[in-house]
């Protein structure tokens, strides 16, 4: 096995080990002790599952709280952790606690899976990360102990409170209340609002950002990388809530019954939650088309690289963002922060982009053929959600046929990995050409 390892590049050794963490999660879904009714979920079921919670998904076609046992609700939780942060990190920590070293060939590979520049620092890297993780989840987990203590047992309130708190940092969105409407319950309560977005937009940053925001305190500065992320994060969260605010201000069956403080929380968590956490207080088949759409964009965007989260990554929107803008104003480069982005970056990020919109436009099309009994924005909202891991669902998840949730699972599985990492695990070494053709003029506009 590990002969046959060391032939592959690590993107295939990543696929590989998603899929391998994904089947194991499959068989133990289907076994009598997973379930309620001791029957176990059928196995397209269960490997829908078992990749929703790997990919940090949150789809769901069975409720998750009414459907599993305590059991299956706990190999749920351990799919979601082992999703969020890698297979990879946690074989770094196994590494570490039996004092082995960690070799070139794992360095590659953690340095593949957080999608980081260099190899450099990565061992101290894993090491904060699962201290970070640790951290962040104990306090989420405590403070949704409490306020769930006071609308449940004690033993139950902590349960709870703990597997959202790690649901919801995983990006992963599963939930246990009950029912598919998810948080709705707690739309205007400030303590699970808060917690919860907090414990969402620090997961989705990347722990290449937490590792600097943490160093900052010695090294009084800032990547590129992490004031872009920071800034891009602030203003599609700010500008989400404010514009969700305004669209379902009048909705009856959304903001419009709520005080005016209730309408910010829930706006705000509704904005938080597309990038890509698919928790929600607000019911998203009564969404106006209006917000829906805006969940469409930011769900297809995402959040940080080398994070919980999925889409085509924050930094790749505005590095296209700023394209666009500096071939607008006639500029040579193009510039963030007062540092130039090289080409190669903008012809990633066109790349990443072009293949995230041919995955949703595909998927979209197949499940208007294959689920012909919905709307088109159902279909649009369900491929996007897919694609970028969130989780949200305006109704058809559960509804789905056979042939729509294969589809959909291969749509989770290549979301959470990126569509560049399947291409360069399916193809072989990129070459340098041997000779290069003359260059063409094209019209463009």
């Amino acid at each position: 096995m590990n002969t046959f390892r060391n032939t592959l590049n690590p993107p295939k050794i990543l696929v590989l080990d998603f899929a391998l963490i994904i089947i194991i999660g499959t068989f133990l879904l289907t076994i009598p002790l997973s379930t309620e009714d001791g029957k176990g979920l059928s196995f397209l079921n269960a490997l829908f599952t078992a990749t929703s919670a790997t990919c940090v998904t949150g789809l769901i076609v069975v409720d998750t709280g009414d459907t599993f046992s305590v059991f299956g609700e706990v190999v749920i939780l351990f799919l979601i952790q082992i999703g969020g942060l890698g297979f990879m990190t946690f074989a770094t920590l196994l590494f570490l606690l039996l004092g082995k070293k960690i070799s070139l060939k794992e360095r590659l590979l953690l340095k593949e899976a957080f999608n980081n520049i260099s190899i450099a620092g990565l061992v101290k890297l894993v090491k904060r990360i699962l201290l970070f993780t640790a951290l962040i989840e104990m306090i989420g987990g405590l403070i949704l102990s409490i306020r769930f203590s006071f609308d449940m047992p004690i033993g139950k309130a902590v349960y709870f409170g703990f597997f959202h708190a790690i649901s919801n940092f995983n990006n992963a969105g599963f939930d246990l209340m009950g029912g598919f409407n998810g948080m709705t319950a707690y739309v205007d309560d400030p303590f699970v609002v808060l917690t919860i977005c907090a414990l969402i937009t620090l997961g989705g940053l990347g722990f290449i950002v937490m590792n600097e925001l943490y160093e900052y305190r010695v090294t009084k500065r800032l990547s590129v990388h992490t004031k872009i992320v920071l800034a891009s994060t602030f203003i599609l969260t700010v500008s989400a809530t404010i514009l969700i605010f305004m669209f379902e201000f009048g909705n009856d069956e959304t903001l419009g019954p709520l005080t005016e403080w209730g309408k910010v929380l829930g706006s705000f968590y509704q904005a938080v939650t597309p990038r890509t956490a698919g928790s929600n207080t607000l019911a998203i088949g009564d969404l106006t088309h209006s917000t829906l759409f805006l969940i469409i964009l930011l769900m297809f965007i995402g959040a940080g690289p080398g994070s919980t989260a999925g889409g085509i990554k924050i930094t790749t929107f505005a590095v296209l963002v700023a394209t666009m803008w500096s071939q607008i104003r006639g500029k040579e480069d193009v510039v963030l922060f007062k540092r130039r982005i090289v080409t190669e970056t903008i012809l990633k990020a066109l790349t990443v982009t072009m293949c995230g919109v041919l995955i949703v436009v595909v998927v979209t099309i197949i499940l208007s053929i294959t689920e012909q009994r919905h709307s088109f924005m159902m279909y649009l909202f369900e491929a996007t959600s897919a694609f970028g891991t969130v989780g949200l669902s305006m109704g058809l998840t559960p509804e789905l046929s056979p042939t729509g949730r294969l589809l959909i699972i291969l749509t989770m599985f290549a979301g959470r990995l990126g569509p560049l990492t399947i291409a360069f695990a399916i193809t072989k070494r990129r070459k340098t050409e041997a000779f290069r053709h003359p260059k063409g003029n094209i019209m463009i506009g």
